[in-house]
Formats: structure tokens, sequence, C-alpha cells
């Protein structure tokens, strides 16, 4: 009797206890600063399996005593939405350890999206926007927000 109930206990324990090792958080899924520490943006996975980021907060939310709109955004019918909220990372996957690749960045000081990559290091998320290739581009270090 006991050796039925021992291994029904283990099975159960096995079971949860993998569902809690994949059931865990993507290390850049986090809330981050900008280099700047003028915004936060939120980074999940979606159900889709890639990682996306929203800003969540911004240092200045306000222009002119009204909310910041996203006024630079090509697309005319958007420029009416909010900068808080703003989708500005979309469709990365994992690439590795430490990487995220095929991903967009949104910049609405210009209106502008470029691909862009993400590698997790010791000081931070660096975050690399680019045209055509990597080399051509601009990184930035973002760190964790409380």
């Amino acid at each position: 009797m006991l050796g039925k109930y021992s291994l029904a206990v283990f099975l159960l324990l096995l079971f949860f206890g993998h569902t809690t090792v994949f059931g865990q958080a993507d290390p850049v899924e986090h809330t981050w600063y900008n280099e700047a520490k003028t915004g936060k943006i939120q980074i999940y996975k979606a159900k889709d399996g890639r990682f996306y980021g929203k800003i969540v907060w911004l240092a200045e939310p306000d222009r002119d005593g009204k909310p910041k709109l996203d006024i630079n955004n090509p697309d005319k019918a958007s420029r009416n939405n909010p900068e808080m909220g703003l989708l500005i990372l979309k469709g990365f996957k994992k690439d590795g350890e430490f990487g995220y690749e095929d991903g967009t960045i949104y910049d609405p000081k210009n209106g502008k999206t470029y691909s862009c990559k993400m590698t997790r290091k010791d000081d931070g998320l660096h975050v690399r926007g680019y045209i055509g290739f990597s080399l051509i581009g601009r990184t930035e270090t973002w760190t964790k927000a409380d």
C-alpha cells in the first residue's frame, strides 16, 4: 500500500515540479528603465511565444497639460494615441540563453520603426535598433526598474 501512495506522490511532485519550472518567466520579462531613465518599458511574453514591450511610465507624461500623444506616428489615425501604454517592442524571439532577435522597436520621438535585437548582460539589457544590418545602428543599455 505504501508503495502505491509513494508512487502517486512522486508522480504528482514530478508533474507539479515540471509545471513550475516551465511556467517561470523569462529573465527579460521585467520592467526596464530606458538609458536616459525618462521611461519604463514592461517586457512580456505573449501567447505567440514572442516578446513585446510597452511604455508603462514616463518621467514627463504630459505635454502642454495633456497626456503626450504619439504625434510623430506615420499613421495619421494613430497620432491621437497616448504614448503611455504604447507598444514599442514587437515580435522578439529568444536566441540562445541571453539573446532576443527578429523584433522591431518603435521610437515615438521620430515615428520610425527599426529592426532590433536585445541581449541580456550583467549591466542590463542591451537594446540595439538598426536599419538593414545590425552594424549600422545604436545601442542603449536598459536597467531593471524596481
